[in-house]
């Protein structure tokens, strides 16, 4: 069976589905191909957002169990698994609904199965079942969780996401190989929900893309309250036995073996370039399986474009959303291109991580001369109000012209904080823009404007610090 159809997107993440909607609103025939049979890629359906509902639990047996200092006391909760389970599959059949519903409406043709070039106007659907003629394509085709090759997965009790996601049981004794983010996210729900966590990571810092300072609340509190950390150590081994499986350790504060009840390895993603038969469409992939584009999304062949993880890091949602409206606003004609000046990143662990911009190692590594303001939420009513001391918010500017480089945040909500410093960033403001916008009080969001009051040396909520 041959389709024709103008423009073709290949996975219906969100940048595929994005890039397939704006196409069409543009007045495009537009194919979505999917190979599942839920519409919403990754994101939707095993990462983003089941990962938030279940977070969103998980702070609410947190702050129950936190809530004795306020003089009030909770009895224990009661954990239906099959319930939470059932809540966070509620939220992702909505959201996923709702884009089919969307592309209906927009007379989006939606194909499920595994898509392949077969040349560079042509993709073959599940080996041949069907093929799809186009005139353009956009790649969103996405990435899978990277998987150590030296390890055998075929036991249920060695995890990735996905099926930590599904939350089938509640472990006694959980490792997490990986301090990332995805890692930390997991850990910090399996923790509310009972189990004893380690954590293993081969570099110096949890969340090694931050810089260090603002990673340290968090690391603090979940030092407290984890079994153990172990930094600067890998994974040597791991067999499965009936009582567990056995981790071999190699790192200066790690055991040379421990037995955990289950695993789950959290050590990043990998593009799917490899996956789709490229070379039959003539377009590049590189060695780690990227797609390089130009900044209108174009790939090496004229007529196809490629979008999201697949194209470089960060692997954000975020990212893929507005890449996705280039490559179809272009296909359409339109003066389009990707030129933002920064990507937020965001770890929904407890305290958040967020930062935007240049970190302070970056500046440091390109030899950028910076002033940086630093402020510590032990000095915000809002945060003492809450009972959450623990925060810190920087910011990083240029030393000569006093432009807003980067900001981190780390500490509750950071992650909807972050987005005044995008924005400041993206508008070129410099430290009196931020300073001089009157910030409601007592909030969060103040805690942006003092650390750049600690910058400029004009602060009064806390004694201003000494210039060089």
């Amino acid at each position: 069976m041959m389709i024709k159809t103008q423009v073709v997107v290949i996975g219906s993440g969100p940048g595929g589905y994005t890039a397939a909607f704006r196409a069409a609103d543009l007045g495009k025939k537009v194919t979505l191909i999917e190979r599942y049979n839920a519409l919403g890629g990754v994101c939707l359906n095993v990462g983003c957002i089941p990962s938030k509902a279940l977070l969103h639990t998980a702070q609410i047996i947190n702050e129950a169990e936190e809530a004795s200092h306020l003089g009030v006391t909770f009895n224990k909760p009661k954990i239906d698994i099959d319930d939470v389970r059932s809540n966070k599959k509620n939220i992702v059949a909505k959201l996923t609904g709702g884009i089919r519903a969307l592309a209906k409406a927009r007379k989006v043709n939606v194909i499920t199965g595994y898509g392949k070039f077969i040349s560079n106007n042509q993709i073959a659907i599940n080996g041949g079942d069907e093929i799809v003629e186009f005139e353009q394509c956009i790649i969103a085709a996405g990435s899978q969780v990277t998987k150590i090759p030296a390890f055998e997965f075929d036991d249920a009790r060695i995890m990735d996401s996905t099926d930590a996601l599904e939350i089938t049981d509640i472990p006694k004794r959980l490792l997490v190989v990986g301090g990332g983010i995805i890692g930390l996210e997991m850990a910090t729900v399996y923790h509310a929900l009972g189990s004893e966590i380690s954590i293993v990571e081969l570099s110096d810092q949890l969340i090694a893309s931050a810089d260090k300072d603002i990673v340290n609340p968090l690391f603090r509190r979940i030092k407290k309250q984890y079994a153990n950390i172990f930094l600067n150590t890998k994974v040597t081994s791991m067999e499965a036995l009936s009582a567990g499986i056995k981790v071999g350790f190699e790192g200066k504060n790690a055991p040379e073996f421990d037995t955990f009840d289950k695993v789950l390895v959290a050590i990043g993603r990998t593009p799917n370039g490899k996956l789709i038969d490229c070379e039959k469409a003539g377009v590049e992939v590189n060695d780690w399986g990227f797609i390089p584009t130009d900044k209108q999304m174009k790939t090496n062949v004229q007529n196809i474009y490629a979008i999201g993880d697949i194209v470089g890091q960060p692997m954000l949602a975020h990212k893929a959303v507005h890449e996705a409206k280039v490559a179809a606003e272009v296909i359409c004609g339109h003066k389009s291109g990707f030129d933002a000046l920064t990507i937020p990143s965001v770890a929904y662990t407890n305290p958040e991580v967020a930062w935007t911009g240049k970190t302070e190692k970056q500046l440091k590594a390109e030899g950028i001369a910076y002033e940086k303001g630093v402020f510590p939420w032990a000095a915000s009513g809002r945060s003492l109000s809450i009972g959450r001391s623990e925060g810190i918010t920087k910011g990083l500017f240029d030393a000569k012209t006093g432009r807003i480089l980067g900001m981190g945040i780390c500490g509750t909500n950071a992650g909807e904080l972050i987005a005044e410093a995008t924005l400041a960033i993206e508008m070129g403001c410099d430290m009196s823009d931020i300073a001089l916008t009157i910030h409601a009080h007592p909030t969060l969001s103040e805690t942006t404007a003092f650390a750049t009051e600690m910058a400029q040396g004009t602060i009064t909520d806390l004694l201003p610090p000494k210039k060089k």
